[in-house]
């Protein structure tokens, strides 16, 4: 079914963020919280570290740590390969980030880059007084933009430095702003220590003191030894790291595939649905998650006494024209650019311009947005950090780059939009899936990938707006349930 290329990349991204709270490959500076240690680090452990990357006992990758000291603080360079499976495909992916570290350990600048087939993408950044001045690359362009950052900010390996001259015992707890240049945002991640425990590493039993890690309502667990080097590591869906040594790393067990993270991460339905756009209401009791910071409510969805009713939208009596008062309550970010809606790009206007006559009603426009993508963008699965520009170089993609760049276009046109992400169902179960909410005079939920305006009821939606906030849907990854009720 052609159809079936859905999340992959969505998926893939939302992994690559919580492995890296540690491997500091996407989460990369950390503002110090005011319950971080206040006193500077002044030492630091020099380190040249390799781990197994593994999913259920499977090798699916490798990391590489080097932390060296310089003659005015610290330098951290770090890669990752691993080989990723979404949706039937195998993706080979690669990550690579240098850090400059002054000598209390705060960050002097930073280089990230991740590349998968044919998608590239880097961030530069450096740090002068409060700014943060970063500088995005991707087959689509470059853009340069400063964040205002009101705390000292750390990588994620001084992390472990810290509490460890910290001397911190059990159930002591530090909480850190993580800012992450996948999203450009920044969200806590609270540190606390579990205890002491002896584990098996390398052949050999060590000491190591057991941290966890809590990040966007997930938790994985980390083993650090008396040296600060960090011993193993366990996150979502079975994946953890191991230190090993550079011949095992590279040489040794062979690397395999993961299992098809875009199956593993979905949910089993009670109900086959055989023609889900027919449907005009679904119900759907959700079990297994808290609905803190989880956007179940509101628009074509209701949801109380832990039942989400979802109720199709309707395209009739839309407007032929914007009344100008609509925009009044519309937010500007609905309209405007961003580092990955390049809505303001003259590559975004012109093809917009080429798409759309200007006098078309909006839900014309949109159709006609949707038609384009459907014709032009490869329905394929890839794991990239997704945005317009580089999806419409490359021409191809899945829901997330389906999503970013239909927002793009319809903001060109002059329709408010954003992405929404959660579930779809297909073939009896429902998969993580990202999609659009256009204004056309009302909100109505559209599918690029799907061609589907207004789309089925079958897409239920988690999050929404900014990348920040559809990472909420971190938290319910391998917790939710669902049961349909006829």
């Amino acid at each position: 079914m052609k159809f079936f290329w859905i999340s992959g990349a969505f998926f893939g991204i939302v992994f690559t963020v919580l492995l890296s709270i540690r491997l500091d490959l996407l989460d990369k500076i950390f503002p110090a919280s005011a319950n971080t240690p206040p006193a500077p680090i002044s030492t630091g452990v020099e380190r040249d570290t390799w781990m197994n990357v593994s999913q259920s006992g499977r090798k699916i990758g490798y990391s590489h740590t080097r932390f060296t000291k310089e003659e005015k603080g610290y330098r951290l360079h770090e890669t990752l390969f691993m080989r990723i499976n979404t949706m039937d495909m195998i993706h080979d992916i690669n990550l690579s980030t240098e850090g400059l570290l002054n000598s209390d350990f705060t960050l002097a600048s930073f280089d990230f880059k991740l590349s998968s087939g044919l998608f590239r993408f880097g961030a530069k950044g450096s740090i002068s007084g409060n700014v943060l001045s970063v500088t995005t690359q991707s087959s689509g362009g470059s853009k340069a933009f400063d964040i205002q950052i009101k705390n000292k900010p750390y990588l994620a390996a001084g992390i472990m430095d810290a509490v460890r001259v910290a001397g911190l015992k059990r159930s002591d707890q530090l909480t850190f702003n993580v800012f992450d240049p996948a999203t450009m945002g920044q969200a806590p991640v609270v540190v606390k220590v579990i205890g002491k425990q002896e584990i098996l590493n390398m052949g050999t039993l060590k000491r190591a003191t057991v941290l966890s890690l809590r990040f966007k309502g997930i938790t994985q667990r980390a083993w650090i030894g008396e040296n600060g080097e960090v011993l193993k590591e366990e996150g979502l869906l079975g994946i953890s790291l191991e230190k090993t040594t550079p011949e095992e790393a590279l040489y040794g067990r062979p690397i395999e595939s993961s299992r098809d993270l875009t199956r593993v991460a979905s949910i089993p339905s009670n109900v086959r649905i055989t023609r889900s756009e027919s449907l005009e209401t679904l119900k759907v009791e959700i079990s297994g998650i808290t609905h803190e910071h989880i956007d179940l409510d509101g628009g074509r969805q209701t949801f109380k006494n832990n039942i989400l009713t979802i109720h199709k939208e309707s395209l009739s009596n839309l407007p032929s024209r914007f009344d100008p008062s609509d925009f009044q309550t519309i937010q500007k970010k609905y309209l405007g650019a961003s580092p990955f809606i390049q809505s303001d790009h003259p590559k975004i206007r012109d093809l917009t311009r080429q798409i759309v006559p200007e006098d078309d009603a909006p839900v014309e426009k949109a159709k006609k947005l949707v038609a384009w993508l459907q014709n032009n963008i490869e329905k394929r699965p890839v794991i990239s950090l997704p945005d317009a520009l580089s999806t419409l170089a490359n021409r191809v993609g899945d829901c997330n780059e389906h999503a970013v760049l239909l927002t793009a276009l319809a903001r060109a046109a002059g329709i408010p939009c954003t992405v929404e992400t959660g579930l779809v169902y297909l073939k009896g179960r429902f998969y993580y899936h990202a999609w659009n909410l256009m204004y056309l005079g009302r909100w109505i939920t559209v599918d690029s990938l799907f061609g589907q305006i207004p789309a089925d009821v079958t897409h239920i939606r988690f999050s929404g707006g900014t990348p920040e906030q559809q990472l909420d849907l971190m938290k319910i990854i391998g917790k939710v349930s669902l049961k349909i009720i006829p």
